[in-house]
């Protein structure tokens, strides 16, 4: 069998993804079962997490939003096997490996609010405002915000990205892609809320990436998974009060406790904690689109 993570060109390594030329369209993105924290990656995978994320994209894109333009061409490892020949002998890439077209990415994270929440709650507490720009006074944690908000932040190399207004959102990438960027997220999180509504789930934010391909606008990377939204259970929001959500929430509660100043080297996760976190990403893809995990590429 051949090892496609050394015969390919590695050309990134990300907190979770690893991606991979194959020609001058076409890269490979592949998730692993990393889980970071305050930009640190633990030593101990999360069984599974790979290909959740991968599913849940693969979801959104194709059954959900099939005609917003995507970077997406295929999750299926025989399509893929047509551009990468021995891709269908390479099983520990299945169901978390995405052929994407080569994309000019916008140097923006789009971040895309409908509740108050993380950051923007942390910000709207001390001043009222919500990436700088003013907000009602009154609101509280888990609010529905006045209206949806495109809340873009830098990309930085360090990891540490920096939230930032419209205007500074402007003078990075002009007028025209950064309303353009606006519309197409924002029109994916109105689809998204809606198709959650309907199982029970609360959409309070989500992050897109997007780029040009062919001077088109598309999404990239991952789309509306537990490590880019947060999913609030509809019957459990206590206004005020955090609620519980679909992803690696035990996790971080976990990691909350612990006499940790956020620098590597992280401390070890327990076993049980990496179980239970690993099968509420089971829990989320399963909840979200009604369908068994172990149908999915790579079972």
């Amino acid at each position: 069998m051949v090892d496609l993570s050394v015969t390919l060109s590695h050309l990134y390594a990300g907190k979770v993804r690893d991606l991979y030329e194959v020609d001058d369209e076409h890269l490979l993105m592949v998730a692993s079962d990393r889980l970071s924290a305050f930009d640190v990656v633990m030593d101990e995978p999360v069984p599974q997490k790979g290909r959740v994320l991968t599913a849940l994209t693969h979801y959104w894109l194709r059954d959900v939003a099939g005609d917003v333009a995507s970077a997406l061409v295929t999750c299926d490892p025989a399509e893929i096997d047509r551009v990468v020949p021995g891709f269908a002998d390479y099983p520990a890439w299945h169901g978390r490996t995405m052929l994407v077209r080569r994309a000019t990415m916008v140097p923006l994270e789009c971040i895309v609010r409908g509740r108050l929440a993380g950051q923007a709650y942390e910000e709207y507490a001390a001043s009222g405002t919500i990436h700088g720009a003013a907000m009602a006074p009154g609101l509280a944690l888990t609010d529905p915000l006045p209206t949806v908000l495109f809340t873009p932040s830098t990309k930085e190399a360090s990891g540490h990205d920096r939230n930032i207004g419209l205007d500074e959102a402007r003078a990075i990438v002009g007028s025209e892609v950064l309303d353009a960027a606006s519309a197409l997220c924002r029109d994916l999180f109105a689809r998204a809320a809606a198709r959650l509504e309907r199982v029970g789930l609360v959409l309070a934010d989500t992050k897109f990436e997007v780029g040009l391909v062919d001077g088109e606008l598309v999404v990239c990377d991952e789309v509306l998974t537990p490590d880019s939204s947060r999913l609030w259970p509809a019957d459990e929001i206590v206004r005020g009060e955090t609620p519980p959500s679909f992803d690696k929430q035990p996790f971080r509660d976990w990691l909350a406790a612990q006499p940790w100043d956020r620098t590597p080297p992280p401390p070890p996760v327990p076993e049980a904690i990496v179980a239970i976190t690993a099968a509420r990403y089971v829990a989320a893809y399963e909840r979200v689109t009604g369908r068994s995990l172990d149908d999915w590429y790579g079972a």
